[in-house]
């Protein structure tokens, strides 16, 4: 039987900054909240894509073992920089020489923005596993 990610979850100290945070970077709208106090996150678009937030007490203190590697439709540095408008920014993980770009959210959670399709097709004679 296939399984089916329904929701991925985020802890957050601060639930309402980082609901900002991810409905704008993601174009989601909060739906409501969930039984833990979480905040449900969905796409705009109707396309089913699903983020929950959950309240966590204290910070983050080492690096996530999940993150999202996030695919722009436009150019990858023009994204970088509305994300940084956002509140996110970019961190050095130990990256050398990487076709994708890696941030942290407000809370500091990891991410990394790929090379749209566009340009990753372009490149094709570059490391294109875009496996952060």
């Amino acid at each position: 039987m296939p399984l089916t990610i329904e929701w991925i979850l985020i802890d957050c100290v601060d639930l309402e900054a980082m609901t900002s945070f991810w409905c704008e970077a993601l174009d989601l709208d909060c739906v409501g909240t969930g039984p833990s106090g979480g905040h449900m996150l969905v796409a705009r678009d109707g396309s089913g894509r699903q983020l929950g937030l959950m309240p966590a007490h204290g910070e983050k203190t080492s690096k996530n073992r999940v993150h999202f590697d996030l695919r722009p439709d436009g150019e990858q540095q023009t994204e970088v920089r509305r994300l940084e408008g956002l509140g996110a920014q970019r961190i050095d993980i130990g990256q050398v020489d990487a076709t994708w770009v890696v941030m942290a959210d407000p809370e500091g959670n990891e991410f990394c923005v790929l090379r749209s399709l566009a340009d990753k097709e372009k490149n094709r004679s570059r490391d294109d596993s875009d496996l952060s």
